[in-house]
């Protein structure tokens, strides 16, 4: 019998692979939500079983919008998948935080407008708390895991999540500077709900590539200027990853593995076949 596979690495703009994967397999996941972005990487990771899922799929042609969250986080979830890493890359809308610095952000604002967040819903409803939709636990140790290489690294702030896939007004960047924000990309939501929904650690590594267009002395944000700093950055993933994954704590010392606990309403009685058939993997230790 195979080790189970306790952690997942989802890749962001600019990580389409893992570096040290040994003994790769590869898994194409058809889940109740479809396909996943891609297919599922797992292999051995500094002697954890990691698996690696590019986010926007190989080639990076899915847009933010595009992604299937919830087939990517119920693909990971059927693998036995307990706790994500995410990789992604994110624009600062504080002075503080500057292009090239790596942010472990501990709130999330969603400002999107045309994604399903959440598995619940035709025939079975569950209200999840999400007052800390990111893992405490799991974020101390990537950010200890950060604090190992050369980078400069931030603990804490509000990761706001707009639609894209075109970046921000300069009306609307001030804006959200107005209300406190402090980085903003463009999937970090309803990636981090659907995974509290799922029982799963979610942490971020989120890449400051620019000051979106706020910053009246440094250029707006381009595409290229995102590609450049996430190519220098590339090394300094991959060696936090190795660290995380060679010191990663056996035990989650989280509640993140009952969030649903209480979180189902539905009578019992009321929840229909197909209901609970296509949500079974997530409800069948409750229902």
């Amino acid at each position: 019998m195979e080790e189970p596979i306790k952690l997942a690495i989802i890749g962001g703009s600019g990580l389409y692979n893992m570096d040290g994967l040994q003994a790769a397999k590869e898994y194409k996941s058809e889940t109740p939500f479809g396909m996943p972005s891609a297919p599922i990487i797992v292999g051995e990771l500094e002697g954890q079983r990691v698996a690696f899922l590019a986010r926007h799929g190989l080639g990076h042609h899915i847009t933010p919008s595009e992604i299937p969250y919830r087939a990517n986080i119920y693909a990971l979830k059927s693998l036995g998948v307990e706790r994500i890493i995410s990789i992604s890359a994110c624009g600062s809308l504080r002075e503080d935080y500057a292009p090239g610095h790596i942010v472990i952000p501990d709130q999330l604002y969603d400002n999107t407008k045309n994604r399903a967040r959440t598995f619940f819903g035709e025939g079975l409803v569950a209200h999840v708390g999400m007052a800390d939709p990111f893992c405490s636990d799991l974020s101390k140790q990537l950010e200890d895991a950060v604090h190992t290489t050369s980078a400069t690294a931030h603990s804490g702030g509000t990761f706001i999540t707009i639609e894209g896939p075109s970046f921000s007004t300069k009306a609307e960047s001030n804006a959200y500077r107005a209300w406190g924000m402090s980085i903003i990309g463009m999937t970090a939501a309803p990636e981090a709900f659907l995974a509290r929904e799922a029982e799963m650690c979610y942490a971020a590594m989120a890449h400051v590539t620019d000051y979106d267009v706020w910053h009246v002395s440094e250029m707006p944000v381009t595409v290229e200027m995102v590609v450049q700093t996430l190519n220098k950055n590339t090394a300094v993933v991959q060696e936090a990853i190795h660290h995380f994954a060679r010191n990663l704590k056996p035990e989650r010392a989280c509640d993140c593995d009952h969030a649903l606990a209480n979180a189902v309403i539905t009578n019992r009685k009321s929840i229909s076949k197909e209901a609970r058939k296509k949500l079974n993997l997530l409800i069948k230790k409750y229902i």
